[in-house]
């Protein structure tokens, strides 16, 4: 794998001003796009990386959801979690406008609007969770209390079993 200067991406800035102990990853050069890919890339445990998902509720309400790379989203489970008949995923075209990120991007820190997360359970069984840095090639790890001290969530089984 051939080396790539890190730079620093919003999220990195954001953990930097609020003095938030991280480790960042970098894996741009590489064919890695799926998180299942970046996580062998990285050579990291697939249930330590989280990828960061957006819906829509019915109501038009946005939510965000961070699971395991490996998992997928349970829509009914999510729309539970956050007390919603129905929500569906964003369309990938409405994810920049309303987040400030692209598709494959998308990190919980640093949103232009700061919206309901939701980290799926598992995470607590980690002694850290992996995530995108908000840009694609770049990787941030932090503790889910560090994580608590950026942005506020929940943490509810939103998983499909599998």
């Amino acid at each position: 794998m051939k080396s790539v200067k890190t730079e620093k991406t919003n999220v990195m800035r954001i953990l930097d001003q609020k003095k938030i102990p991280y480790q960042s990853y970098c894996y741009a050069g590489t064919d890695a796009v799926s998180g299942v890919k970046v996580a062998q890339v990285l050579q990291q445990n697939p249930a330590q990386v989280f990828k960061t998902l957006v819906t829509v509720s019915g109501t038009g309400e946005h939510f965000v959801f961070v699971i395991p790379v490996g998992k997928e989203l349970d829509l009914k489970k999510a729309a539970k979690a956050v007390k919603q008949k129905s929500i569906q995923m964003l369309k990938s075209k409405e994810l920049l406008p309303l987040t400030g990120y692209i598709h494959g991007g998308c990190s919980p820190i640093g949103m232009k609007k700061f919206f309901r997360t939701v980290i799926d359970l598992s995470a607590k069984d980690q002694e850290s969770v992996i995530f995108s840095a908000g840009k694609i090639g770049y990787q941030v790890e932090l503790t889910l209390a560090d994580l608590e001290k950026v942005i506020a969530f929940s943490l509810e089984d939103v998983c499909v079993n599998n």
